[in-house]
């Protein structure tokens, strides 16, 4: 691509092409030359919408066609929601950059002017909820045995239609994606921690480019969120040591305490002396029957081994178990 010419990779779903838009104002705000476009690509869960994520079996479902634009060179750069990246990148991939991290929680959403519960304890008895998120519906289950839970999939707009159409009581969404689409107000009531942790890396933007692509990696790095960054690795270390992915109910959120909340470094490079990581994790059946849930501080400067580590403590509580009887039965 022209050194004065990027092309940014996004989903083309209304919720994708805002996030590829705003990375594109930030880049253009630093560097008033550059030319930046914005190239749209479907990919393989934006094209199968009439089967559950869990059951297609490809953890790239919303990056892998984005990174095949981005190594041959379409794309100069991706946007994703960090929730969609897989642990593991394709060789010649990397991440440039985690930027700041929006409200992480889920919301519960209901149809038009419906009755607004005020918590899940306020849902009708023998509810109908729709998600097809298997984190999602295991813990509604674990908070409420009772919901009936329907697959829903879509972008934002096709599954508040399908909560009218379909007569559902209700759905759960991202608090980040419905603030980015100046949507907030369509929340009845919002999860804390306690009730739903959010899937890895949720409410924050992954920014992905060619591994050696110096011009580019300098560009992107501005956008880097330091305490973003250094959360979500921690979420992802302890995805990758579960060897999860959308077969799997794991959400987990980490945080950073003790440090400056605007992503600065020390003057070495490293987080600001003190700052602690904390993080907290869930594993759960499809029932939501079995649960294990657990949380580990550790400093700022190891996220990685924060993660491994949670993981562990996890899977001696019992998560090995549930997780060898999900992998059983897919």
């Amino acid at each position: 691509m022209s050194a004065a010419r990027l092309v940014v990779g996004s989903r083309g779903s209304a919720l994708a092409l805002v996030q590829a838009e705003w990375v594109a104002a930030r880049l253009r705000e630093s560097n008033p030359a550059l030319e930046v476009t914005i190239a749209t690509v479907a990919t393989t869960g934006d094209r199968i919408l009439d089967v559950p994520l869990a059951k297609i079996g490809d953890k790239g479902l919303f990056t892998k066609e984005l990174e095949t634009a981005l190594l041959d060179g379409r794309v100069d750069l991706a946007v994703h929601s960090a929730k969609d990246l897989p642990t593991a990148l394709p060789a010649g991939c990397a991440i440039g950059a985690f930027t700041r991290r929006e409200d992480a929680r889920d919301v519960f959403v209901v149809a038009g002017d419906g009755r607004r519960p005020a918590g899940p304890a306020s849902l009708p008895a023998g509810a109908r909820v729709g998600s097809s998120s298997l984190r999602r519906r295991s813990q509604l289950l674990a908070l409420r045995p009772d919901l009936r839970l329907v697959d829903l999939r879509g972008n934002v707009e096709t599954r508040l239609r399908k909560l009218a159409d379909e007569g559902l009581d209700g759905t759960v969404l991202a608090a980040a994606g419905l603030s980015r689409l100046g949507r907030a107000g369509l929340a009845a009531f919002t999860f804390d921690y306690e009730q739903m942790l959010p899937a890895v890396g949720q409410g924050a933007l992954a920014v992905e480019t060619r591994a050696g692509d110096e011009r580019v990696a300098a560009l992107v790095a501005r956008l880097n969120d330091r305490p973003t960054a250094l959360a979500v690795r921690a979420e992802r270390a302890l995805l990758g040591a579960l060897e999860g992915g959308c077969q799997i109910p794991i959400g987990a959120f980490a945080e950073l305490r003790g440090a400056p909340r605007d992503g600065r470094d020390t003057s070495d490079g490293r987080a600001a002396r003190g700052a602690q990581l904390v993080l907290r994790a869930f594993v759960g059946s499809l029932d939501g029957a079995a649960t294990v849930r657990d949380a580990l501080t550790a400093p700022a400067d190891e996220p990685e081994a924060l993660g491994e580590a949670l993981a562990e403590r996890l899977r001696a509580a019992g998560a090995d178990r549930i997780l060898a009887e999900l992998r059983g039965a897919s």
